[in-house]
This record gives C-alpha cells, sequence and structure tokens, in this order.
C-alpha cells in the first residue's frame, strides 16, 4: 500500500513538472524583451543587445581618401598585432629541419619540421616542380576543417581513416599548384592531421578542436593566434629559401584557412597575393541573427570556440579586413552578399588598382537575378536560412582550382 502511494505521489510529480514546461513559439526566433522599458530579463538577451551595439573600431568607411585609407590600413595592422598576441620567439630555437624527400610525377616532395615554441615541434610539405631552374612563385597552402597538408599535397594521411578523399583533385590544392609549375608548401591547423591528438585513430576527421581552444583562450591566447603564429613561422622560412621568389609570396587558404590568411595578410605587408576560397560574410551579424532555437528550446552560436578571439568584434569583421589587403591582388571563390563585395569593391578603387580583385559566387548564384539583395539580414534565421539568404551553396564548398590557377598565372607571370 505504501508503495503505491508513493508510485502515485512520484506520478502526480512528473505531470506537473511537464506541465510547467512550455514549448518555445515562433515569435521566440526573434530577441524581444517584452517590457515596456526594453530591458531583458534572459541573459541572452542581455548580450545579444550588447552586440547589437558594438561598432568595430576599424571598420571600413567608403567615403576615405587614398591618404585615410593608408592611415586606417596602419590601425587595422595595429589591432591585429594587439589581438594575436604572438608570443616572442626563442632566440635559441633550432633552425627547420629536412626529415625527407621523395620524387613524384613532376614535382619532389619534402617534408620538413620546424620548433616555433619551447616543446613543440611542427611539421611541413613542400611541393618542388621538376621545372625549376630560377626561383619560383610559392604558396602557401592552409587547408580547412577536418583537413590536412597531406591531402593538400595528394598523400595519404597519417592514419588510415584519414585517407578516403587525398586524390580528389577539388581537395589536392597544393598538388594543384605544384603541377601548374608552382611551388606550393601545405600546413596543418592545428589539433588536425598530425597535430592532432589520440582523436585521430577514432574520431578521424572530427578533430577535437574545442579542447586546444579552450587552453589556448584559458592562457590568454586563441585558436586563431596559434594557428597564424605557426604559420608565419613558415612564411619566414619560405622567405629565406633561395629558389623561392619571396616578392612572388601567395597565401591560399580553404574555407577555416582564409582566417590565418587574413591575418597574415594584415600583419605582413610583404605578401603578394591572396586565395580566399569561402564564402564572404559579417562574423558579427552571423551571430546576431541566426537565433532560432533547437527543439528543446537551446539557441545555438553559428561556430565553434576555436573561431573566438576576444575583442574581435570590438575591432572590425571580415569584409573589413580583407579591404585591407588592397591594393595586392585577392581572388574570393565563393560568393557573400553583393553588399560586402561592394565593400572589397571599393577599397581596391580607393588604392588605386580595382583590378587587382576578382570575385565569384558560387555557380547557383552567378546569375545576379539569383541573389538576395540585402543591406541588413534579419534576425531569427536558421544556419539553412542564413546560408541560402547569404547566397552560399554549401554542398558546392570545395578548393576552386579553375579559377584559382589562371587567376595566379595572370598575376604571376
Amino acid at each position: 500500500m505504501k508503495r503505491n502511494i508513493i508510485v502515485s505521489l512520484f506520478l502526480l510529480w512528473c505531470a506537473f513538472a511537464a506541465a510547467q514546461v512550455t514549448e518555445w513559439s515562433p515569435d521566440d526566433r526573434v530577441i524581444r524583451s517584452g517590457r515596456d522599458d526594453g530591458r531583458y530579463l534572459s541573459s541572452y538577451g542581455v548580450v545579444h543587445s550588447m552586440l547589437s551595439n558594438i561598432k568595430p573600431e576599424c571598420a571600413f568607411r567608403p567615403d576615405m581618401s587614398r591618404k585615410e585609407f593608408g592611415k586606417w590600413q596602419k590601425k587595422v595592422r595595429k589591432s591585429m598585432q594587439e589581438i594575436m598576441n604572438f608570443p616572442k620567439q626563442p632566440d635559441n630555437s633550432p633552425v627547420p629541419k629536412r626529415i625527407h624527400t621523395v620524387q613524384r610525377d613532376g614535382y619532389r616532395l619534402e617534408k620538413w619540421e620546424y620548433y616555433p615554441l619551447p616543446d613543440c615541434v611542427s611539421t611541413f610539405l613542400v611541393l618542388i616542380p621538376d621545372s625549376l631552374t630560377k626561383p619560383l612563385p610559392a604558396i602557401l597552402c592552409i587547408p580547412g576543417s577536418g583537413g590536412f597538408k597531406e591531402e593538400l599535397a595528394g598523400e595519404p594521411g597519417v592514419t588510415t581513416n584519414l585517407d578516403n578523399d587525398y586524390r580528389n583533385p577539388k581537395v589536392t590544392m597544393a598538388r594543384n599548384f605544384a603541377k601548374a609549375g608552382y611551388i606550393a608548401v601545405a600546413v596543418d591547423n592545428p589539433a588536425a592531421g598530425e597535430a592532432a591528438d589520440l582523436g585521430q585513430y577514432g574520431r578521424g576527421r572530427n578533430y577535437n578542436y574545442d579542447l586546444v581552444s579552450r587552453f589556448l583562450l584559458e592562457m590568454g591566447w586563441s585558436y586563431l593566434g596559434y594557428t597564424a603564429y605557426l604559420d608565419m613561422q613558415v612564411l619566414e622560412w619560405m622567405k629565406s629559401q633561395s629558389y623561392i621568389r619571396r616578392e612572388r609570396i601567395v597565401i591560399s587558404g580553404f574555407s577555416l584557412g582564409t582566417e590565418p590568411l587574413m591575418v597574415l595578410g594584415v600583419l605582413d605587408p610583404s605578401i603578394y597575393a591572396f586565395v580566399y576560397n569561402d564564402f564572404l560574410c559579417q562574423t558579427q551579424e552571423r551571430a546576431l541573427v541566426m537565433t532560432v532555437p533547437d527543439k528543446n528550446g537551446t539557441r545555438t552560436f553559428p561556430n565553434s570556440i576555436r573561431h573566438l578571439v576576444p575583442n574581435f568584434w570590438h575591432k572590425f569583421n571580415f569584409p573589413d579586413i580583407v579591404a585591407s589587403l588592397a591594393p595586392r591582388p585577392v581572388i574570393l571563390t565563393e560568393g557573400g552578399l553583393d553588399r560586402d563585395f561592394d565593400t572589397i569593391r571599393r577599397a581596391y578603387e580607393i588604392s588605386g588598382y580595382p583590378s587587382n580583385v576578382e570575385m565569384y559566387h558560387y555557380p547557383k548564384f552567378a546569375d545576379p537575378q539569383m541573389r538576395k539583395k540585402i543591406d541588413k539580414l534579419p534576425e531569427g534565421l536558421s544556419r539553412d536560412e542564413f546560408f541560402d539568404m547569404v547566397n552560399v551553396d554549401a554542398p558546392d564548398h570545395y578548393f576552386k582550382s579553375e579559377l584559382v590557377i589562371p587567376w595566379l598565372k595572370k598575376h604571376l607571370e
């Protein structure tokens, strides 16, 4: 009898608790206060409002004179130096060392290791065309999320569960460049490929980026700051090689790799040109408009903490950074909003070299009539709705050598 009473009370409690739970409504897609004074009880509402009121210090202004534009570029560079927070490289670091060399069809493949931090060794691959008779232009190749340097070079991964796509010409960025007659240098992103922890054996390409990012953030750094610092050491090595034309070094980034590309481009004015193979967007706006809750009523952030750089939104958005690269040649291959492309176009007009920028949309949105013409995105978007509104065809996301290699030949030869 006593047992039955307890069970009955438990069931009543469950029914009561369930009655208190209400599902979120379509109105909850958009962040609203619900109070006459406009204040938010929800902490998410508070931080969302705070972000919406941030005006980046280094936002591009289309009415700048060329002189003002030059001063603005210096401001962007100083801000980037501050938030990237590079450590001082140890004076007694060993020089990079070549580990092995193998001959491939039409080029030589070398593997090198270098020592950018105490207790750290990192590696990169170099593809040198057999046609080398004098110093050649060189391209630093940075992979996207889940990618690694071996697949960029058309080589098997460091474990067998990374071997599934390394012969795909839509992936083999560095190999494609070497076949076209350029020196290609391929790197890993931190926590990926050869730089991954034990997860590379069981998780495959699903690397545990967030664990490394968390450690870096707790120490006052960031995943992007660490990535760009490592890539900068490889870039400096490239400049020191007699067979590389140091005044003709290009940075090529795919997807996630476009982020260190932008950092290197701002910090090193000697870089000659840039391949930006991803869609262009304003990251602050993306976080503000993707507010749709999931089925449990949880709003999710557009991306993971490996993209988190403290103070980034106070400084600039991606279009501002790309605009600051002018007048150096840049190609953008996967679209975005015409609004953001117009920012880049205007920067190159101010710099005096409007022909140094080329911009392409996904084939699905190549026809201007198929693109959304938007000045300000509305709140209340899901991820898929956001992609569609900014003219992104996610299944067609790959490294577009068919656009990039002819562009390189035009600017390098």
